[in-house]
């Protein structure tokens, strides 16, 4: 593991799952996911489709790239895409292919 801080992020599952991961500053959430053997939904790793869709609902995320999936509104409602979203706190993030529904459910929204 390299130097730099590790963030404490909680991955919430719907149906009431949780897991506790270390996230690096420098790692992406799913990285680290793959890294703690859990297995999360992803399609391209570049942020360019939603597979990997989580919706931040504590902590800070940073993208390394703009997230090409998600609009401004998908952002401001604290959709991420885990494979290219970096923590810079200690975080609790929706998870799952549920998340990726509620954000694709509705083709107008």
């Amino acid at each position: 593991m390299s130097g730099g801080s590790v963030h404490e992020t909680v991955l919430s599952w719907s149906a009431g799952r949780e897991t506790v991961i270390g996230v690096r500053a420098d790692e992406s959430v799913l990285g680290a996911a793959e890294r703690a053997d859990l297995a999360l939904p992803f399609g391209c790793r570049t942020g360019a489709c939603a597979t990997c869709t989580g919706r931040v609902v504590d902590g800070w995320i940073e993208h390394t790239r703009p997230p090409r999936a998600l609009k401004d509104r998908h952002l401001a409602a604290g959709y991420v895409l885990l494979c290219i979203a970096e923590p810079r706190s200690d975080c609790r993030i929706e998870v799952g292919s549920d998340v990726r529904t509620e954000l694709v459910s509705n083709p107008w929204k």
